[in-house]
């Protein structure tokens, strides 16, 4: 891991500039915001591990002429399986925005913002390869299922991958450019040839309060409002979905219980939609304990929910590795920012396509929580909807 140098000051004064979070990041910076408030950063001061981000940010002097700004930031990720290090990256320039209207320049060591002319992506041909055959997949699903039923599991998450390959190098800002058109809602993330666009809040801390928004199990969506309110409907009165969610929400709060000093959620799901499917939901909202815990130690309590790696934790995780047949890395972990108070937001590494280096190929994962009810046929039709997140904005003329 590469350390920061030995003094390091970082000056936050008010961005007056005019281009998007998405334009800044571009195609070699790091991004992660949802709704137009979040946060660009280009350059590198250090890359450290996740435990490590929050000591290595404290000691970096802040001069603030804003009165509102969170200060210098880490950027980066929590790869799927527990105990792995993480790495975040602190740029050495951040602009941030959010809710309410304000912008911001952060400067670290008088490193300034450098804003590059798009050009026109080349135009090429795409192929789709599966990583791992599809009888594959189904004979994995029917395997945790069976654990399932056979009362081991209450719950296996199994996913698959696929490879995109393009003719030319396909255009990371372009692509950022169309996730912002079609899932602004979503938390999207740029982070060293990863990119994707999350619906579900993994973690977030602000002030004294601690949020999360666990989302599990999951429908098409048409386009069209009648067939898409029935699905909907449909969605909620499932067992099957309704089975999946209860256990995602149930530890989720049992984990977050002793972080707090109250902890509320939503008795009920809700529908979560976004532009190709919509997900069952539940808003879970807490008053931190004194002293509060980091975003980190939260996210690495949380990480992976259950919505990702199943129930009980470690039998779910030994399964998914004897069956699944490829690696996750990053995918199913957790991608997100944190400052030198523990502040921060983390969604889970989910509808993401992670680049090679030529950036002539990207490999998507996309999976569904396996109970005693699930079908295989079905679940593989639930990875299909999911994966088209992504392939919507990868393959365009």
């Amino acid at each position: 891991m590469n350390t920061p140098q030995s003094r390091l000051i970082a000056v936050t004064t008010p961005y007056e500039g005019t281009a998007s979070l998405e334009q800044i990041a571009g195609s070699t910076g790091v991004l992660f915001v949802r709704n137009g408030c979040g946060f660009a950063g280009q350059g590198e001061i250090a890359r450290v591990t996740a435990n490590a981000a929050v000591a290595t940010l404290g000691s970096v002097e802040h001069i603030d002429h804003t009165g509102y700004a969170v200060g210098p930031i880490a950027i980066g990720t929590v790869p799927f399986l527990p105990g792995s290090p993480g790495e975040m990256i602190i740029p050495a320039v951040v602009v941030g925005a959010d809710a309410k209207g304000r912008s911001w320049i952060t400067r670290i060591n008088d490193h300034d913002l450098l804003l590059r002319d798009s050009t026109p992506p080349l135009v090429g041909g795409f192929q789709i390869t599966q990583e791992n055959p599809v009888d594959h997949y189904l004979r994995a699903v029917t395997t945790a299922r069976d654990a399932v039923r056979d009362q081991g599991l209450t719950k296996a998450v199994i996913a698959r991958a696929i490879r995109v390959h393009s003719d030319h190098p396909m255009d990371i800002a372009a692509i950022l450019q169309r996730l912002r058109t079609s899932f602004g809602s979503s938390y999207r993330f740029s982070v060293d040839g990863l990119v994707g666009a999350s619906p579900e809040l993994l973690v977030e801390i602000e002030g004294e309060t601690v949020r999360s928004h666990p989302l599990a199990g999951t429908t098409t969506r048409t386009g069209d409002p009648a067939t898409d309110e029935r699905l909907a409907a449909e969605l909620i009165a499932s067992v099957k979905n309704q089975v999946e969610h209860r256990i995602v929400i149930d530890v989720v709060h049992d984990t977050l219980l002793p972080y707090v000093s109250y902890l509320d959620w939503e008795p009920e799901p809700s529908i979560v939609p976004v532009a190709n499917v919509q997900h069952l939901g539940s808003a879970v909202e807490g008053r931190l304990s004194q002293p509060q815990p980091s975003v980190i130690t939260l996210v690495r309590a949380l990480s992976p929910t259950p919505a990702l790696g199943g129930h009980p934790r470690a039998a779910a995780l030994d399964l998914i590795g004897e069956v699944e047949g490829c690696e996750r890395g990053r995918y199913g972990g957790a991608v997100g920012w944190v400052n030198a108070t523990g502040h921060g937001t983390w969604a889970v590494t989910i509808r993401c396509a992670e680049f090679s280096d030529d950036r002539r190929s990207a490999r998507l994962m996309a999976g569904g929580g396996i109970v005693a009810e699930s079908d295989p046929l079905a679940e593989l039709a639930e990875t299909q909807a999911k994966f088209q997140a992504m392939l919507s904005a990868l393959i365009r003329a």
